[in-house]
């Protein structure tokens, strides 16, 4: 496997980077909203379509995953998941006397339904590429700790806006960037091929608090290290469920996971 993995991650997060700032600089003239829709959101699903036009084998591979055991209890546990990110990162505003922007759905530029329905959408645009084939293809190499580590930094450098802000709003960004793909990283294992819609759903259940309840795109720090502390304070259950995992029981699969 030595060597496999490095030219599909290059064009993968060569192509996902382009993309999304093509269709950035496009979507404008869509009038496209973009609390409803962003198109960057599809850069890294064109990113897996362009390695799998070199590699097809692999990227089927990849993406198919393994049977696991179903997505279950465990693609519920990382719904819940994303439900208490914002939950926790509301409750320490409040703790802290940090104001948050609560938004009336009703306010949204299209109703609340087609605003989910196109987040779903678009998250699983990302999750396709961040989550289904990067993750799983790093992992190959360099393990679940460190391949989780890997794309939970791409993924945030790949909102290259943050870097316009302070730099403590990066740095909180990242922070919950790195924390959210630890700890869908951690789940691998358990949903099998349900990655797509649990990533996706996870994804999407995030970006509707953050748009709801914290306003992440008024460029106020504040908000934004809370969602990134929430995020640290959520994935810890996971990592430390990980950590009880003896080898005797990861020995079913080279790269699993046992956990909750």
């Amino acid at each position: 496997m030595r060597g496999k993995w490095i030219g599909p991650t290059g064009v993968f997060l060569v192509v996902a980077f382009v993309a999304a700032g093509a269709l950035g600089a496009v979507q404008p003239a869509t009038g496209l909203p973009e609390e409803v829709l962003q198109l960057t959101q599809f850069g890294p699903a064109l990113g897996v379509a362009a390695v799998a036009g070199w590699r097809p084998g692999q990227v089927r591979r990849l993406l198919a995953g393994h049977g696991g055991r179903g997505a279950g209890p465990a693609g519920l546990a990382v719904l819940l998941s994303a439900v208490a990110v914002t939950a926790v990162a509301v409750a320490g505003a409040a703790l802290c006397g940090v104001p948050v922007a609560v938004r009336d759905p009703g306010s949204l530029a299209a109703p609340f339904g087609v605003v989910a329905a196109a987040q779903l959408l678009g998250a699983c645009g990302e999750e396709v590429g961040w989550r289904c084939l990067l993750q799983p293809l790093l992992r190959e190499r360099f393990g679940p700790w460190a391949s989780s580590v890997a794309v939970g930094l791409a993924w945030g450098c790949w909102h290259v806006g943050v870097f316009t802000r302070s730099p403590a709003y990066a740095a909180g960004f990242l922070a919950a960037t790195v924390a959210m793909s630890v700890l869908l990283g951690f789940a691998w294992e358990r949903v099998g091929r349900w990655r797509l819609p649990v990533a996706g759903g996870f994804h999407a259940l995030v970006n509707l608090g953050l748009l709801l309840f914290l306003d992440q795109e008024s460029g106020a720090t504040g908000p934004v290290l809370l969602f990134g502390a929430a995020c640290v304070l959520v994935a810890l259950p996971w990592v430390l469920t990980a950590r009880r995992t003896g080898p005797a029981e990861r020995a079913g699969h080279p790269d699993s996971i046992a956990l909750i």
